[in-house]
């Protein structure tokens, strides 16, 4: 048996149209897993990257809109990458940006695991990998409901494995550093900023979509049956810093 494979399990990775979900549900494809990548806007260059394959269309502005998804079929492993980020001064933040944020990112993100735990605890077994960040440690600065939402990612992380554990679901969540997204295409660009995330990140380099794919593929394959709670950083040493 190989303890990496995915073959003959089916994952949904949601916010799968770009960037680290994209990455995810590539490497889970190649990795022998039937996907159903997820998103608000279409997936054709997911599938296209995969080579097989379905598309979903959720919108996690409605915080339930996976409610019915895991009662229609069976599906093995649930990825929670789907998630938006608001910028701007604590003092100035408003209550839309949070609520939108918070709606999605935390919300949306705890009743889908709701949702799929409902469907798998009865069969004793799936696995869930929720995409958490650096800011589920750090304050950040000038993303305050991003943050919240996402110390509250790590936190309903290890609540639900303390719950479903013992009943064959794994929840683990994934802490990315900085990785080249559309979300850090600012700090990129600042030649400033840029510098100065660079200057602390002992590997040296920005991280790649396919650094955290592969950990997903990991904390969603049998090599992880005992990983439990985790929150796992992939950030190039920056939180050892």
């Amino acid at each position: 048996m190989n303890a990496f494979s995915l073959q003959g399990k089916t994952a949904l990775v949601t916010g799968a149209n770009t960037g680290i979900g994209q990455a995810i549900a590539v490497a889970m494809a190649g990795a022998g897993a039937e996907v159903i990548a997820s998103g608000r806007r279409d997936c054709d260059e997911t599938l296209e990257m995969m080579g097989r394959g379905r598309q979903m269309r959720l919108d996690f502005s409605n915080p339930m809109a996976a409610r019915d998804v895991f009662a229609a079929e069976r599906i093995d492993i649930l990825v929670n990458n789907a998630g938006i980020i608001r910028r701007d001064d604590a003092v100035d933040f408003s209550e839309a940006d949070w609520d939108d944020v918070i709606d999605i990112n935390q919300k949306a993100l705890f009743f889908t695991c709701q949702a799929f735990a409902r469907a798998a605890l009865p069969r004793g077994a799936g696995k869930i990998v929720n995409i958490a960040s650096l800011l589920s440690f750090q304050g950040g600065i000038r993303v305050p409901s991003y943050t919240a939402s996402k110390h509250g990612v790590a936190g309903l992380t290890k609540l639900m494995a303390n719950e479903w554990a013992a009943r064959g679901l794994n929840v683990n969540a994934i802490a990315p550093g900085y990785i080249e997204t559309n979300n850090t295409e600012a700090l990129r660009a600042d030649p400033e900023r840029s510098k100065a995330i660079l200057d602390r990140i002992p590997a040296g380099r920005w991280g790649r979509p396919e650094d955290i794919a592969q950990t997903a593929v990991f904390l969603a394959a049998p090599a992880s049956d005992y990983v439990n709670g985790a929150v796992l950083n992939v950030d190039g040493g920056w939180l050892a810093r």
